[in-house]
């Protein structure tokens, strides 16, 4: 139970973080929550693949944040198109 607590309000942070970093602020809670746990798989992916561990809560963050900036630079080039 407590993981799941955690995973969330990681999720929420990187979204949080995301969407300050792209649009000057957050998307509300929901909407960080699942920006960065959709980032979370991303970035977990996109590190895996290329070979980079990252250990912790403070690791987790980071790779989750950069999942959520990508997710946001990808869903942002769709609705340009």
């Amino acid at each position: 139970m407590s993981g799941i607590i955690v995973f969330v309000l990681v999720g929420l942070v990187a979204g949080w973080l995301a969407g300050v970093l792209v649009k000057g602020g957050g998307f509300g809670i929901i909407g960080d929550i699942i920006v960065g746990i959709l980032g979370a798989v991303i970035g977990g992916f996109l590190f895996g693949f290329l070979g980079i561990g990252a250990n912790g809560l403070l690791g987790a963050i980071i790779v989750a944040t950069v999942g959520a900036l990508v997710l946001i630079f990808i869903l942002r080039l769709i609705r340009r198109g």
